[in-house]
Parts: C-alpha cells; sequence; structure tokens
C-alpha cells in the first residue's frame, strides 16, 4: 500500500443532501447528559457543530475512508481538528452541510509506519451565511513500518 499512487480524492464533495436541524428537545437532552441547563436564548451546545457536521454531510466516515481505499478495519484515527465560530448555533434552524476534502499526503511515522492524513472542511450554512466552519484531518495507517 505503501508505493501506491494517493487516492483522489481532493475536492470529493461531502455537501449535505438534508439540512441539519438541532432540535430543542435534542439539544436538552445533551445538556442533560453535561448537567447542564440549554441557553433561554436557544443557542445549542456548541459540540453540535461537529453533530450536525458529520451526521449531515453526504459521506459516513465509513464512505470517505472508502473513497481513500481504506478499510475501516484497519483503524482510522481522527487526527487534529479545528473550528471556528462566525456565531453560535441556534435550535430549531435548518443548517445546509457544505464540504469537501481538500488535501491528502502520505507520511512516515516511527509509530504507525506509512499513514495518509485526508484533511477534510465542513461548514454549517443557514440563511445564507456560514455560522461553523470545520477542519479535520484523518489519520488512515497504512501498515508498512519506515
Amino acid at each position: 500500500m505503501a508505493d501506491q499512487a494517493l487516492p483522489d480524492v481532493v475536492g470529493l464533495s461531502l455537501d449535505g443532501s438534508t439540512p441539519y436541524v438541532i432540535t430543542t428537545e435534542a439539544n436538552r437532552a445533551l445538556c442533560a447528559t453535561m448537567d447542564r441547563q440549554p441557553a433561554p436564548d436557544g443557542a445549542a451546545h456548541p459540540i453540535f457543530y461537529h453533530i450536525a457536521a458529520q451526521v449531515g454531510m453526504r459521506l459516513t466516515i465509513d464512505s470517505l475512508c472508502a473513497a481513500c481505499d481504506f478499510d475501516m478495519a484497519d483503524g482510522p484515527m481522527l487526527g487534529s481538528t479545528s473550528v471556528e465560530f462566525a456565531r453560535p448555533l441556534m435550535t430549531n434552524r435548518p443548517y445546509d452541510v457544505r464540504g469537501r476534502v481538500v488535501d491528502i499526503a502520505r507520511k512516515r511515522s516511527g509509530k504507525f509506519g506509512v499513514m495518509d492524513l485526508v484533511t477534510y472542511n465542513l461548514e454549517l450554512w443557514h440563511d445564507g451565511e456560514a455560522a461553523v466552519s470545520v477542519t479535520h484531518t484523518l489519520v488512515l495507517p497504512r501498515g508498512a513500518k519506515a
């Protein structure tokens, strides 16, 4: 696998087909698990940036890995995440998920051997404006030791 060309996934659309709505009930239930009260102004718990983006994107992580010629049984890992909030996420508003794979690079690691780093960006849009932008990097270990 280490000698194979990188999968041609840069630019792959991750745009969701259905808007994601953070319901009042889902926000209340999530807040309860953290012994917190929901915000009185209808702002959703910030962790919904991750939930809404991942659930709302066009591909599952399994499908994204398959597009990268990677088997989930080989143990993908989340390498990094960065998030920028332009505004708080609110309950009962539809958010369109837009995204794409922005990079793939092959690296060698003493611990994991050859691995591909797949970077993808997801944004949550409401009323023509991005509320949140999140960038994840998946680590896909390829197995051959350096």
